[in-house]
Parts: C-alpha cells; structure tokens; sequence
C-alpha cells in the first residue's frame, strides 16, 4: 500500500516560503532597494516556492509500495521479489534538489525494483529528464562550461561541467538509428546538391595517455578530430530575372512573389568521429 504524506494548506512549507516572500517584498527594507536586485532576490526565493511544491507533489506520490512482495512475469517464469527495504533519493531537477523515499524490492542475485521509479519514469542519473533536456540544448549551443553557467543563472542549479559531458551520448545514443531511417519517396528535382563542412575539435586523451611535463619532439598535447556536416537535397530550376535576384540580395520593398519552395529530399547528417566503416557522413543520403 502507498504512503502518502499531506499538509494542510496553510502549515505547507511551500505556504510558509511564499507568505514570507510576499511579506518581503511588502517590507520598508525591500521598497528601498532597485528594481533589478528585487528581481534577483525574488526569482531566488521564487524558485525555493518551487521547489517546495515539487517536493510536496512528491509526498503525496508515496513510496511506491506495492506488498509485502513484487512479482514479476519473465520469459524463465513468475520471479519473486521478497526483500524490502525502504531508502532515500536525491533528485536534482529544474527548481533544485528533491527528496524521494521509495520502497525497494530485490533478491538474491538480482538488482533491486523500484515501483516508484518506474510509475514516474525516472531517469538513472540524479538529474531530472527536464533539466538533462535543458543542459543538452544549452550544450549545443554553447560550449560546456559556458553552457552550466548558464543553467546555473537562469535556474540556480549548479552541474558539475563533467556530469554534462557524460549526459550528452545519452541523447546521441538514437543518432545511427535515426540517419538509417528512410522517409516516403517524394519527386526528386533535375539539380543535386552537396555540400559539407567540417571543423576540427581537439580530444580529451584518457588519463593512461596523459602528456608528460615534457613532450617529444613530434608529440602533441592533444589529438583533434574532424566534426563534419553535410547535406544533399535535389530541386527543381527556379528561374527569376536579374532584377529579381537584385532584390533578393537587396530588398527595398516587400517582394510580390513568394520565396522559391523548400527543396524535397533533404538529407543532412553529422560525424562526431572517426568513422570505423570509413564512409563520410555524405553517404548517409
């Protein structure tokens, strides 16, 4: 049976920070201050009111207690899980750190169940999928550290830059599978266009390759691999009058016509490696 743990409405502590909170900003200590250190202060505090509701919403979850035993049907036949134990774990989410108790079921040989985990679908690491999904698009966009940074700003969660690095192959773990995918056959067009760029990014060694204090002559400090993109789609002639290609490099006033049609059949892939089956990613068309 699930336990869950409820708070009258004005004794929550998610209640109590706010009214604090709102008391705050109605204080003569606050009116005194710029409107920018109100926002920092009050996005700060917000953000406790937040995770304070979250971890209540948690509460009334329970600890995903199912009986005095779990069982199981696998492919061998009925397994049962009879050993119970109840534990404690943190989760770092959007709003901050957050505490679940949850029921454990394991035996011999086997790795313990969680119900609770798999009933709220959470994720193996300490981070919340929403804050992994946040950090990857940060991490996209921005370079590794600058990318923490900023999640640390915008939502006060401190990641460490390594925990990051070890979250983005999870996201690219469905890369291969989705670049095999093929769509319907569309019309293809008389003209085929290609082309590829690349950039060379350089590569952690592994501690056993360390550099020593004084490298050898031909010796680098660190290796670079070639980060490529490429992209081949086919389309149809668009035939237009040097005064319209004038206006399209210098517009001065708002084109009759419309753009020229998106091209059909395009592909576009990247490499983060070196590829072991030695096609580039072009071939991936």
């Amino acid at each position: 049976m699930t336990i869950a743990i409820s708070f009258s409405a004005d004794t929550s502590p998610a209640y109590i920070e706010f009214s604090q909170l709102e008391s705050w900003l109605a204080s003569s200590s606050a009116l005194q201050l710029p409107l920018h250190q109100i926002e920092s202060q009050q996005q700060a505090k917000g953000r406790e009111v937040q995770r304070l509701l979250l971890q209540a919403h948690l509460q009334h979850r329970g600890n995903g207690d199912v009986g005095s035993a779990l069982q199981l049907h696998q492919q061998d036949g009925e397994v049962l899980y009879s050993h119970r134990r109840l534990g404690a774990r943190s989760l770092t989410t959007v709003f901050g750190t957050v505490e679940l108790v949850r029921m454990g079921y394991s035996r011999p040989g086997a790795p313990s169940i969680f119900p609770l985990d798999k009933a709220m679908a959470l994720p193996a690491r300490s981070f919340s999928y929403e804050l992994q999904r946040r950090l990857v698009k940060a991490a996209v966009q921005n370079p590794f550290l600058e990318s923490v940074q900023t999640i640390a700003e915008l939502r006060g969660v401190a990641v460490p830059k390594r925990s990051l690095e070890e979250i983005l192959p999870d996201a690219a773990q469905d890369f291969d599978a989705f670049y095999q995918q093929r769509s319907v056959a569309t019309p293809v067009g008389s003209i085929l266009v290609a082309a590829v760029d690349g950039k060379g990014i350089p590569m952690v060694k592994p501690c056993a390759d360390l550099p020593r204090p004084r490298l050898t002559k031909g010796q680098k400090a660190n290796k670079k691999r070639m980060a490529t993109v490429a992209t081949v789609f086919t389309r149809t002639p668009w035939v237009r009058t040097p005064q319209q290609v004038i206006q399209s490099l210098f517009p001065t006033s708002r084109p009759a016509s419309r753009d020229a049609p998106p091209p059909p059949n395009r592909r576009t892939s990247a490499c983060g490696r070196v590829c072991s089956r030695g096609r580039p990613p072009l071939s991936r068309k």
